[in-house]
Parts: C-alpha cells; sequence; structure tokens
C-alpha cells in the first residue's frame, strides 16, 4: 500500500490495521470546522443565555456547521458542546491571581550539602477551591472530541490574550517532549545537583505562557511521563491553569498495565477531582463517512500506482527540485529525509519511517519540516508487528499530510 496522510493538526490517532484510508477523511472535516470557525462574518450568539456579544461561542459555531451541512446532527455531541459553552462563558470572566515570580535559588555550601537531610520529599501543592475544573472529554475514536475542543479554543474571546491569559493548543506528545526539554535546559543550566523539584519551575514558566490549556490525545505510555504527570498537573493547577482534554481513555483506564502504575494513581485521583470527567459515547464514527475527496491511498502496490503517486508528489513540487538524503537533528542524532524538496514535501518509504527506532520527537520534527509526507510500500501487518502499527499510527498522526 501507498499512503498520503494529511492531517492538519495532530489529532485523533487510529488503531488498527487500515487506518490510512480514513485519515485524510478526519482531516478533511477538521479542516472544514476549522475554517468555519474562523469565517470572517460574526453573528450575534442567540444559543447562549450567559452573555450576549458579538464574538461566536462553541455553541453558535457548532449550531452554523451543522446549518451548512458540514456537521450533522448529533445528540451524543450536543450534550458535551454544552459542557463546553459553560467552561467558555466562566473562562471569558476569569481572572486568576498573577503567576508569582520564581523563587531565589538558594546558595549551599559545601558543608551544608553534607549535613542536608537526606529526604526529598516534595510537599502536594492543593489547588485553589474556587478555581474553574476543567474538562476531560474521552470516547473511541472519530465521534468528534477533538473538533468540539477546537470550536472552544478558536472561540476564545480576544481578550484573552489582552487579559494576560495565554492560551494553548497542543498535541499531548508535543507538550510533553517540550516539558522534558524544559527539564533538561533546567538541569543543565543549574546542575544536576542543584534542583531538587524541576517539575515546579517548569510548571511556573508553562503558566506564564498559557493559562488555557488544550491538551489533544491525553494518554500515558511512558513511565517517566507517568512519574512527572500528577507533579506537573498539580504545579499547573496551583498557578491557575484551566484545560480541557481529550482522550481515548478513561482517566482509571490511563497507563493500564504500566510499570509501577500506583505511583500513577494520584494523578488519576486529581484528574477526577479537579476536572468533569465527560464520556463523548457517540456510536458514529465520522471518520468514516465518505466525502468527496480525490484519491488518499494506493493499493495494491502496482506500476500504474507507483506512477500516480509520482505524478502527485511532482504535481505538489512545483518544479522544486528533489533533495536526496537530507537531514534534519533530532536531540542529538539526524534524521535521514530519502527524498525532500524546498516546499515542504519528503517522501519514506515504510521501513525508513516505521521500521526503524524513531519516536514521537522524530515524528513531531518531520511535521514541522514538512507539510506533505509520502509513505511507500505499506506492508500488510498482523499482531505480531503491533510495534510497526503503532509507529505508522504515530507518524500519521503527527504529519500535516501524508499520501501513501
Amino acid at each position: 500500500m501507498v499512503l498520503l496522510v494529511s492531517a492538519r493538526f495532530l489529532g485523533s490517532s487510529t488503531t488498527g490495521i487500515g487506518c490510512a484510508s480514513v485519515t485524510l477523511l478526519h482531516f478533511q472535516r477538521r479542516q472544514l470546522s476549522k475554517s468555519a470557525v474562523w469565517s470572517a462574518e460574526q453573528s450575534q450568539d442567540t444559543s447562549s443565555k450567559s452573555r450576549s456579544s458579538s464574538y461566536p461561542t462553541p455553541m453558535s459555531r457548532y449550531q452554523e456547521l451543522i446549518d451548512k451541512g458540514i456537521l450533522r446532527k448529533d445528540d451524543y455531541q450536543e450534550h458535551i458542546i454544552e459542557h463546553i459553552q459553560r467552561l467558555h462563558d466562566q473562562v471569558a470572566n476569569y481572572h486568576p491571581p498573577p503567576v508569582p515570580p520564581p523563587p531565589e535559588t538558594p546558595k549551599t555550601s559545601v558543608f551544608s550539602k553534607l549535613f542536608a537531610s537526606s529526604s526529598t520529599d516534595i510537599p502536594v501543592l492543593v489547588p485553589p477551591k474556587d478555581q474553574i475544573k476543567g474538562l476531560y472529554l474521552y470516547g473511541t475514536v472519530g465521534t468528534g472530541k477533538t473538533m468540539l475542543m477546537d470550536l472552544f479554543y478558536e472561540t476564545l474571546p480576544p481578550n484573552i490574550d489582552q487579559l494576560g491569559l495565554g492560551k494553548r493548543r497542543v498535541h499531548f506528545h508535543a507538550f510533553m517532549i517540550d516539558v522534558h526539554k524544559r527539564i533538561h535546559q533546567l538541569r543543565t543550566s543549574r546542575g544536576w545537583e542543584g534542583v531538587e523539584d524541576p517539575i515546579a519551575p517548569v510548571a511556573r514558566d508553562l503558566a506564564e505562557q498559557a493559562r488555557i490549556l488544550c491538551f489533544d490525545e491525553f494518554q500515558v505510555t511512558d513511565i517517566v511521563d507517568a512519574m512527572i504527570l500528577r507533579r506537573l498537573l498539580e504545579c499547573l493547577l496551583q498557578h491557575g491553569v484551566v484545560s480541557i482534554m481529550t482522550s481515548n481513555r478513561h482517566p482509571e483506564d490511563l497507563y493500564k498495565n504500566g510499570i509501577q502504575r500506583s505511583s500513577f494513581i494520584p494523578c488519576i485521583d486529581l484528574l477526577m477531582d479537579r476536572f468533569k470527567v465527560k464520556d463523548l459515547n457517540s456510536a458514529t464514527d465520522y471518520r468514516k463517512i465518505p466525502r468527496a475527496l480525490s484519491k488518499v491511498y494506493f493499493d495494491p502496490i502496482t506500476d500504474e500506482h507507483r506512477h500516480e503517486l509520482d505524478k502527485i508528489f511532482n504535481t505538489l513540487a512545483l518544479d522544486n527540485p528533489i533533495i536526496h538524503n537530507d537531514t534534519i537533528s533530532v536531540w542529538g542524532h539526524d534524521l535521514r529525509i530519502p527524498e525532500s524538496t524546498a516546499n515542504g514535501l519528503a517522501r519514506f518509504s515504510f521501513a525508513d519511517l516505521c521500521d526503524k527506532p524513531l519516536g514521537a520527537a522524530d515524528y513531531i520534527e518531520i511535521t514541522n519540516k514538512y507539510h506533505t509526507v509520502f509513505i511507500t510500500d505499506i506492508p500488510k501487518m498482523g499482531m505480531g508487528e503491533k510495534d510497526k502499527v503503532g509507529s505508522l499510527v504515530i507518524s500519521i498522526v503527527g504529519t500535516k499530510r501524508v499520501l501513501t
């Protein structure tokens, strides 16, 4: 199989063989909703009774998308959009206390280190009781969680930035990579032994940049992430950060069967206590609804299909020459790009992209540099090759546009 993957946002992952055939459908649906959200016309909000404003709201935009035929009426989504609307109204009038300045780093002598207590217990932070509760949306893939979260994010009023709150919409993979980079930089700048709790200053910086965080595809599969998440969320909540998260799992199912999962249970308790957990249990998988699209994957692998793929690649290249074996630097190692162009195209074989020890950071760097990725020679895979399937899924959901 040859695949073109097009995913403008780091969005919902697919979980089985055959995901390539539906990824572009999912992308197109999100693109339509995004363009509708950013429509130039602004109508009076008649759906929300909480405030009268010329700015759109999640509920008014959702109804607009239905009226235009971009979305279809869905009772489950309508139930969720009511919760999103309420959070939207709360955030529009949100005035959290300012993020405190970073504390001074205490100077320690050789003697103080020798006679210091060996205890490294870090106190648990308690979020303010009057803080706005976040929203945790979970459910199966393709039910519209990301689209609904994006309606919240894109309709936040302009005064959010004017009030110094800041907003950030990020895929959870990318967010955790950012957190790890910040921790590494902190330890490097202060010395590995000079930072007892690196999470707190990192969380403070994150909160200073954005008090409203939208996480797409919240999931925990890495023991390192699992061990720092509780402390990270505690600190973010302490600084008044309000979040919406989408996930395919209920909080109690996160990091299931993971190593030292008992240490992750406090994070689950925190999610259950400080977030409204809502299930978008629609039976409809909107990724699989046919739309008027061009061919998004080519199967089986034949000379004719290879020729068609070459034609698409050359058309999108816009006469830019093909660069062979270019490299991009990712966390200290060079990632080879077999074929690429200066205007943002890249082409990999399945073996180049998914049969090598690459991770989410590699795929995100590919996303940052290339807007369209071609993947060729995708084999038929079974349960014994789940690691390769996982690599393919991550590469697809992490790339702006993929063709196979």
